[in-house]
C-alpha cells in the first residue's frame, strides 16, 4: 500500500479534478482502484472512527471498546456496501437510461476515485464529530468531481452528461447512507 500515492490522487482529485482524471482515465487496470485507493481509504476512515469514538468514550472499560468497534464496523460496512452497491446502479443506469453497454469495471474504477470527498470526509468526522453539518455541505462538492470524471472516464455524452451526473452522484452520496442506516437498524436490533 503506497500511501504517498494515495494522498496524491486523493489531493489531486480534491484542487484538479479534470488534471486527475486524465491521468486516471490512462490506468491500463481498471482494478487497481480497490487496492490503491477504495480499500486504504475504508481502512482509514475506520481507523479514524475507532480513534474518535475512544476519544469520546474514554479509554476506560469495554464498553468503550465495543462502541468504538461498532462505529467503526458501521463505516467500514457503510463505505464498502455503499461503493459496491453505488457502482452496481450506475453501470445499471448507464444500460437502462443511457443506452450504453454495460462497463461495470470503468463504472467501479470512476465510482472508486469520486467518492474521494466521502471518504476524506468520514475522516475528518471520525476524529471531529463537531463538523457533521459542514460535511454534509462538503460532500456535494462529489457532484463537480463526477461532473468532471464522467466525459473522460465513461465516455459519457455531452448531451447526457447533467443526467448522469445527478444520478451518480445521488447515488455515491445516499448509498453509503442507507447501508450504515440499515447496519445501525440491524446492530440495535440484534444486541
Amino acid at each position: 500500500m503506497n500511501y504517498k500515492e494515495l494522498i496524491h490522487i486523493a489531493l489531486q482529485l480534491i484542487s484538479s479534478p479534470a488534471r486527475a482524471w486524465e491521468e486516471i482515465r490512462l490506468e491500463e487496470d481498471r482494478r487497481k482502484v480497490f487496492m490503491a485507493f477504495v480499500y486504504p481509504m475504508i481502512g482509514l476512515c475506520g481507523l479514524s472512527v475507532f480513534i474518535g469514538a475512544l476519544m469520546t468514550m474514554g479509554w476506560g472499560g469495554p464498553e468503550s471498546f465495543q462502541y468504538a468497534m461498532t462505529k467503526c464496523c458501521a463505516v467500514a460496512v457503510a463505505l464498502f456496501g455503499g461503493y459496491f452497491l453505488a457502482a452496481y446502479l450506475i453501470n445499471e443506469a448507464l444500460v437502462r437510461y443511457l443506452k450504453m453497454s454495460a462497463r461495470l469495471p470503468e463504472v467501479q474504477q470512476f465510482a472508486g476515485y469520486a467518492m474521494v470527498v466521502i471518504f476524506l470526509l468520514h475522516i475528518v468526522i471520525g476524529i471531529l464529530p463537531d463538523f457533521q453539518i459542514i460535511a454534509l455541505l462538503l460532500q456535494f462538492y462529489t457532484v463537480y468531481i463526477i461532473w468532471e470524471g464522467c466525459v473522460k472516464v465513461l465516455d459519457i455524452r455531452m448531451k447526457d452528461r447533467l443526467r448522469f451526473t445527478l444520478i451518480a452522484s445521488l447515488l455515491l452520496i445516499a448509498c453509503p447512507m442507507l447501508v450504515e442506516w440499515m447496519f445501525n437498524e440491524l446492530t440495535v436490533v440484534l444486541n
